[in-house]
């Protein structure tokens, strides 16, 4: 009885060991930053709220609901969940039953009849922590594939946001064209009536046509980038191909309506590793490639298996079930490798360099991701002023229109003056629009950087 105690005690202790290095997060020269409490969580908070569109978060939900890469997305979490459940049934016994019935003979007589029916049961003992091992890596597989839909996720709603402000922008300078075309229409109307009276010359008509003519064409163009606009903002919210020839795409507010939210962060967050899904789906990575070296060390030890079978035999089929019929049987193996030609040498240095390229992903991705972040701020802070300097430019191109065209019109200069600053104030507004798009992109991006978003205290 000692005996059996001491060989429980050592298969428990055995059981609770485990091979291979025990996962820590990698040293890494990060800034400091603020605590996170000043930033929101991508998965609790719908970051585009912040711009008040209810159109931009009608569109949102409908991408977030029929995207089909998201969809593909989610089908590998599914996949790499049922991963984990292949794992955990490898740590777990293996019963079947059968049954059988027959007769064997030879050219002296007929022979004898045999049945037999019961049960089958297999387990092996994961004394070096294989399996765990193995579970433990498709277990971090699935967080990585699931943090990886959450990257996707955070992706396609910024490419969403970034897509409809192109359009919304594009929406302000077509408006801006049309006005444009209808002054510089008026321009011609009046020096076709001053050439025909002969206050002007067939000179200065054909240049205001030409300015004319040169608006038509940019709105022909703009028209055009519309149009690709609309075709692949419909992609992005997973629409029908007819849905897609329809070109029907809602509008909210203008680009000027939009609400920019005056309160971002100046600093990195602290918790930024944690926040981004890229960061946490390559850290996911590598604890499941450093639970793999575990697995690939057990290859070097013996595998202890333990079967055991309980059932009925008999002669007849008939008397299969009844009294004196039952047998069992309960049976142990050892399997221990001698000879494997490298195979087992090969396999754990397969998995210490697939960790070594797991360790270089994270490090990479953990750069890109405070490179990302701190471009973002960056670019958040520089775009306002841009487009602050742009609307000086605007106010003061416009008021130099308005007296130049006084000026035209009593005759004190003439029309090439006029259209050298009806050509400035049009590139102002046109630059004032794309500055007022680049803002609101510079958030969504910042959003995106920073994992999705941020809250104030």
């Amino acid at each position: 009885m000692k005996k059996i105690g001491l060989i429980g005690v050592l298969l428990a202790w055995l059981g609770g060991c485990m091979l291979g290095p025990t996962y820590k997060r990698p040293d890494m020269d990060l800034p400091a930053g603020q605590s996170g409490d000043t930033f929101g969580i991508f998965t609790t908070a719908k970051w585009w709220d912040v711009f008040e569109d209810p159109v931009l978060n009608a569109l949102e939900t409908e991408g977030l609901t029929y995207n089909q890469d998201l969809q593909a997305a989610i089908a590998r979490v599914d996949e790499a969940r049922a991963d984990v459940g292949l794992a955990s049934a490898e740590q777990m016994p293996s019963i079947s039953a059968g049954m059988q019935s027959g007769r064997e003979g030879n050219n002296v007589g007929s022979g004898e009849s045999q049945s037999t029916a019961g049960l089958s049961a297999s387990f092996e003992l994961d004394l070096w922590g294989k399996y765990r091992r193995l579970k433990e890596s498709a277990r971090a597989r699935l967080l990585a594939t699931e943090a990886a839909r959450d990257t996707v996720r955070l992706t396609l709603t910024a490419d969403i946001a970034n897509a409809y402000f192109t359009l919304r922008m594009l929406d302000e300078q077509k408006d801006i064209l049309q006005r444009t075309l209808e002054a510089r229409e008026e321009n011609v109307r009046v020096y076709q009536a001053r050439y025909k009276s002969g206050y002007s010359t067939e000179v200065d008509l054909r240049r205001v046509q030409a300015e004319r003519d040169s608006v038509q064409a940019q709105l022909h163009q703009l028209s055009l980038q519309r149009e690709q606009q609309e075709t692949a903002l419909a992609v992005l919210l997973g629409k029908s191909p007819r849905e897609i020839i329809a070109l029907n795409i809602p509008r909210g507010k203008t680009i000027n309506e939009l609400y920019l939210v005056p309160d971002v962060p100046s600093d990195l967050p602290s918790d930024l590793l944690e926040r981004r899904p890229d960061v946490r789906s390559a850290e996911e990575q590598l604890i499941a490639a450093n639970a793999n070296i575990g697995a690939a060390r057990a290859a070097y030890f013996p595998s202890i298996s333990l079967t055991g079978t309980a059932g009925f035999a008999s002669d007849a089929l008939s008397n299969l079930f009844t009294g004196g019929a039952g047998v069992w049987n309960i049976a142990g193996n050892a399997l221990a490798p001698i000879f494997e030609g490298g195979k087992i040498k090969a396999e754990n240095k397969k998995a210490e360099a697939q960790y070594r390229e797991q360790l270089a992903t994270y490090t990479k991705t953990v750069q890109t991701a405070f490179k990302e972040a701190y471009d973002a701020l960056s670019a958040n802070r520089i775009n306002r002023d841009v487009y602050d300097s742009y609307n000086a430019q605007t106010q003061a191109m416009q008021r130099s229109y308005e007296l130049t065209k006084k000026q035209e019109d009593a005759g004190l200069i003439g029309v090439t003056d006029l259209l050298s600053v009806e050509e400035n104030l049009l590139s102002a507004e046109m630059n004032l629009s794309s500055a007022r798009k680049s803002e609101l992109s510079a958030v969504v991006n910042l959003c995106k950087a920073l994992g999705g978003g941020w809250k104030t205290n």
